[in-house]
């Protein structure tokens, strides 16, 4: 993908053959068909690493299910932070070709049908409209902040996109009678923007004191 992504921004995605990427690359062309059906695949190959690893992440999470599908948003961002130089290349690529913008809105459209797809399971009993709605929501949230660092180069952290999900998340929560004392237990280690986070989800805005 590195290979292919230097090539497109330097030459062209129209101008370079999948023989030079192979080339840059390392490998030969019959190797590259193996594992790519076209030189598209390969701008968006992490996608798919990382759609998976959220399909896994979502299976295996004992959070409630609107808490579990926004941490996973925010493990997709994290994902591509963790990987600015590479994340903002392709970026420039795909702005650049319509096709891949297509391509795109196709990626954007499959996690957010893996989120309508873990609520629907894990809340069967709850409004169709709202599951459709919520998940919309987070992933409109999480394209927002992650082309807000991309194209503005805006700071942007992962906290931030934690707070941004979980007021979201605030917004779609049924409120509360209870009018007693809350308990939050957290691991040993948990950083404050975390601590900050977890309060957001649950009692919406939070502000602290000295």
């Amino acid at each position: 993908m590195s290979a292919a992504l230097e090539l497109f921004e330097s030459r062209g995605f129209d101008a370079t053959t999948v023989d030079q990427i192979a080339d840059r690359a390392g490998i030969s062309r019959r190797t590259f068909f193996r594992q790519f059906r076209s030189k598209d695949d390969v701008v968006f190959v992490d996608h798919d690493v990382t759609l998976a690893a959220v399909r896994d992440s979502l299976a295996r999470s004992e959070l409630p299910p609107y808490d579990a599908v926004c941490d996973a948003a925010a493990q997709v961002y994290e994902r591509f932070a963790g990987t600015p130089d590479t994340t903002r290349r392709r970026y420039r690529v795909v702005q650049a070709v319509p096709a891949l913008r297509e391509r795109e809105l196709v990626m954007v459209l499959r996690y957010e049908q893996v989120f309508v797809g873990t609520l629907r399971d894990r809340t069967p009993d709850a409004d169709p409209l709202i599951t459709v709605q919520f998940a919309a929501a987070v992933t409109a949230t999480h394209n927002y902040l992650l082309r807000r660092w991309l194209r503005d180069a805006t700071a942007v952290s992962a906290a931030d996109v934690r707070a941004a999900l979980a007021a979201v998340r605030t917004r779609f929560a049924a409120p509360s009678s209870s009018t007693g004392p809350t308990v939050a237990i957290l691991p040993p280690g948990v950083r404050p923007d975390d601590v900050t986070a977890v309060l957001t989800r649950h009692f919406g805005t939070v502000t602290t004191t000295e």
